[in-house]
């Protein structure tokens, strides 16, 4: 049994970074699923629930700018944590002020979202969990605005801010009645049923009329 939700998310600033580029970073057109599913684990997240995007709604027209961030260029291996807890190793770490870095990065500007979802109970909901509990606490926290932790677009300085759509329908947005757009393949989501081996997965990006229809679309590994 599934029960579905509908907000509106916007910001000033959104960057969905494509993963084909490994050093410049280079945006999405627009809120890819992942970051949709986790803008909404930002405002109630439970292991009895599984959030599934249904329906991305772009509102604003797509806009791109270009900025400069300050970005690290060492990353913290898994491996060497792994090292100092098992085999008693120095505990590695990044000395932001040795190993900061300027790059460019395109991302997007004055974006509005209406983001369609639902969810789903799993077999780490307990005894005292029901459907009809999340979807109380869900509806009590969007309409208040509330959240675990700052909603963002791509990253952490890029915030999100979140309503709820009165009876679920959006505000026409700048698409409405242009038809049909492909943005080709689009991150999906992460596959994380093996904690060795986490496999990126992806979906074609069709866009009608503003709307995508993410729950409609197959999904390539």
């Amino acid at each position: 049994m599934s029960f579905g939700f509908t907000i509106e998310v916007w910001g000033d600033r959104a960057l969905f970074t494509r993963p084909e580029l490994s050093v410049e970073r280079f945006t999405y057109d627009f809120i890819t699923p992942s970051a949709a599913r986790g803008l909404v684990e930002a405002i109630y997240w439970h292991p009895g629930l599984r959030v599934v995007i249904d329906r991305i709604q772009v509102i604003n027209p797509i806009e791109f700018t270009t900025v400069r961030r300050n970005e690290v260029k060492s990353k913290a291996l898994a491996s060497s944590l792994r090292s100092s807890l098992e085999g008693g190793a120095a505990m590695p770490y990044i000395n932001t002020k040795e190993d900061i870095q300027q790059r460019a990065a395109v991302i997007l500007t004055n974006v509005r979202y209406a983001i369609a979802f639902h969810f789903e109970m799993t077999e780490k909901a307990n005894a005292s969990d029901n459907p009809g509990k999340f979807t109380d606490i869900f509806r009590r926290r969007i309409e208040k605005g509330q959240c675990y932790a700052q909603p963002y677009f791509g990253a952490r300085e890029f915030p999100a801010y979140f309503k709820a759509c009165p009876e679920g329908i959006a505000p026409r947005g700048a698409y409405a009645g242009s038809g049909e757009r492909d943005f080709g393949l689009m991150l999906f989501d992460m596959d994380y049923s093996n904690e060795r081996d986490i496999v990126p997965m992806f979906y074609r990006a069709i866009m009608k009329n503003g709307i995508v229809e993410v729950s409609e679309s197959e999904v390539y590994r």
